[in-house]
């Protein structure tokens, strides 16, 4: 009996330690530090705009006249040369204008010859003491009168030939038709503005973006510095450009005001259409084979639990400059050490290292506390994963 009872204490001694020692041990936790080595690669800071591709020079062509179109000798896509003929007003009007103003030069020309000649005869009895003084003051004022009306007249007739001539548009440029604005028929009328016919790009395998960049941007932005796009037709090339221009007009649209930044761009395999909107990409600044950090490594900080298993180095309380930071170093497997850097560019994600770090370091960016099975296994199995079947014989 006394047997059989020690056989029982021994069983509830032994179920009370498994209890204990698989529901309420307590895991130990130690405390796990992440490092990383700095490695080189490229760096750079941005902005970002969206814009519209647009031809580098585009000519609107217009008329000085009135009138109704007659014919046109150019479409939309049309290649043209300078001084080749687009369209033709009707001329009629022009022509009997013309003609008008010629008879009456004929007929002032006429009347001028008629007073020269009395001018003349009055004159000679003017000088014999035949005629009066007034009569000869009259003669000389109707011989001048004829002669300033042979002049307007042909003052007028010029005009009336430079309208005719005008009846007839030429290009300006050689280029693209890009716009037609008018049709055969059509009335325009060039009373108070010039009526636009044709735009015309001048060359379409050179174009520019007209960025929109905002204002908290701009600053950074300067001319000679590198741009990319893409365009919705070819979201898998990029285009690369260089900015030319910024200019100083402001466009606000709801509050926000932008400043229009012009990026010039080749297109020698024509993808590029006029009017395409472009997502922007400037580089503002650009290192290639920097020394780099991640991000997370400038703003960690240890905290006390590290006290237990590190040795914590600490440099002096002191004021960083603006390119300075401070880095947790791991020198040894007991030692942590506090180390003054000077960064350069900084995206967001990693930091360009100037001075004070070299590739050999082990540069802190986090540490965490876990049991001490997690930190010995980094990369447990998932329980989700399926587990590799066992062959097993009967």
């Amino acid at each position: 009996m006394k047997k059989k009872t020690i056989w029982i204490i021994v069983a509830i001694a032994i179920a009370a330690f498994a209890v204990w020692f698989f529901v309420f041990r307590k895991n130990e936790q130690v405390v796990v530090v992440s490092t990383e080595k700095p490695k080189t690669g490229y760096i750079s800071l941005n902005v970002t705009a969206t814009g519209k591709v647009q031809p580098v020079d585009t000519v609107a062509v217009g008329t000085q006249v009135s009138g109704t179109v007659k014919k046109l000798y150019a479409d939309f896509n049309s290649k043209v040369k300078k001084g080749q003929l687009l369209a033709e007003l009707d001329k009629s009007l022009f022509e009997a204008t013309v003609n008008q103003y010629k008879a009456n030069l004929l007929n002032a020309q006429s009347a001028l010859v008629y007073q020269q000649g009395n001018f003349d005869r009055q004159g000679n009895l003017f000088k014999v003491g035949a005629i009066s003084k007034a009569d000869y003051d009259n003669a000389l004022y109707t011989f001048n009168s004829a002669k300033a009306s042979v002049g307007s007249i042909k003052a007028q007739l010029a005009s009336a030939q430079r309208n005719l001539e005008f009846a007839s548009i030429y290009s300006p440029i050689d280029g693209t038709v890009l716009s037609r604005s008018v049709s055969e028929g059509t009335t325009v009328a060039a009373s108070f503005n010039t009526p636009t016919l044709f735009s015309i790009a001048k060359d379409l395998t050179k174009m520019q973006v007209e960025a929109s960049v905002d204002e908290a941007d701009v600053g950074n932005v300067a001319v000679g510095e590198r741009a990319s796009f893409t365009v919705d037709a070819y979201l898998d090339n990029t285009f690369n450009g260089t900015i030319s221009d910024i200019r100083l007009h402001p466009t606000t649209a709801s509050n926000v005001v932008t400043y229009t930044t012009i990026i010039k761009t080749s297109n020698e395999d024509n993808k590029l259409k006029p009017g395409m909107t472009a997502n922007i990409t400037i580089y503002t600044k650009e290192v290639n084979d920097a020394l780099l950090i991640p991000v997370k490594a400038i703003k960690y900080s240890p905290d006390s639990t590290l006290n237990q298993k590190f040795q914590i180095k600490k440099l002096p309380n002191h004021k960083l400059n603006a390119d300075e930071a401070l880095v947790w170093v791991q020198r040894s497997p007991k030692e942590l050490e506090q180390r003054k850097i000077k960064i350069g560019i900084n995206d967001n994600t990693q930091v360009q290292v100037l001075e004070g770090l070299s590739k050999a370091d082990e540069v802190v960016t986090g540490s965490q506390v876990m049991g001490k099975k997690e930190a010995a296994s980094q990369n447990p199995a998932s329980p989700f994963m399926p587990k590799r079947p066992t062959n097993r014989r009967r």
